[in-house]
């Protein structure tokens, strides 16, 4: 079975991208997934810490220096596996947006041919910034889901984002939005409400439940851990497996 391809993007950071590729990819695989990969093309590499898996350049070795993938692939959890990066994905970055004739827009694809059969899934967590990664991945991908924060400011990262995935279809692009997500929603604070209202009229069918401000995101992440891990009882643990069941749902 083909894995279905999902990019996890949004064109302003600061929204909780890494949390919800690393918390999804680990739901997706204790609810329902056979297997799972994350392929971290942020030059951060903070999905492979959020996991406690070491940072290496493997997405460089991929995209510039073509080694299989399978010999990149590090195992984070059982039916989890990540392919990480490192500083070093930002030279692939600009390889690709200046020698457009040697890295066309279906390249990723095609590099992760030979491992595309082996999962149930493969997430993509992209870089803030537009640069070639992530409208080369929005290409490959069947589904994009967008997490944004509930506050104003997030909202013009959420547009560009639209923008991106606007200008691919035009090129040709059949892959669809799946979701936009909210996330640091606190139910306490008048900011909030006010962009879950803007949001429900904007993707009214398209809006997915909210992920609640929790600080044990940020101690699950400091501890290589996820919230199922951590605190399995948290609404936070609740919140990610919502949306790994919504997942799993949609797109099976």
């Amino acid at each position: 079975m083909t894995a279905t391809l999902v990019t996890i993007s949004n064109q302003k950071g600061g929204v909780g991208k890494t949390t919800t590729v690393t918390h999804l990819a680990h739901g997706l695989v204790l609810f329902g997934a056979r297997r799972v990969l994350i392929v971290d093309l942020d030059p951060q590499g903070q999905s492979a810490v959020a996991l406690d898996v070491e940072q290496s350049p493997g997405v460089f070795s991929l995209l510039v220096a073509e080694q299989p993938p399978a010999s990149l692939v590090v195992q984070a959890r059982e039916g989890l596996n990540i392919l990480p990066g490192n500083k070093k994905t930002g030279a692939a970055q600009l390889a690709m947006s200046v020698d457009l004739a040697s890295y066309p827009m279906d390249y990723i694809g095609r590099v992760l041919r030979p491992v595309v059969n082996d999962y149930d899934y493969i997430l993509f967590d992209t870089s803030p910034s537009v640069g070639g990664l992530q409208e080369r991945a929005m290409w490959v991908s069947k589904w994009v889901i967008i997490p944004t924060s509930t506050e104003f400011l997030s909202m013009d990262g959420l547009r560009q984002t639209q923008g991106t995935m606007a200008a691919l279809t035009e090129r040709g692009w059949k892959g669809k939005l799946l979701g936009v997500l909210p996330t640091f929603y606190d139910t306490q604070t008048r900011e909030s409400q006010a962009a879950i209202g803007e949001l429900r009229t904007a993707f009214p069918k398209s809006l997915l439940s909210p992920i609640h401000r929790a600080t044990i995101l940020r101690e699950c992440a400091a501890n290589g851990r996820t919230a199922f891990e951590m605190y399995p009882r948290s609404r936070a643990a609740q919140d990610y497996q919502d949306l790994a069941d919504f997942v799993l749902g949609r797109t099976t």
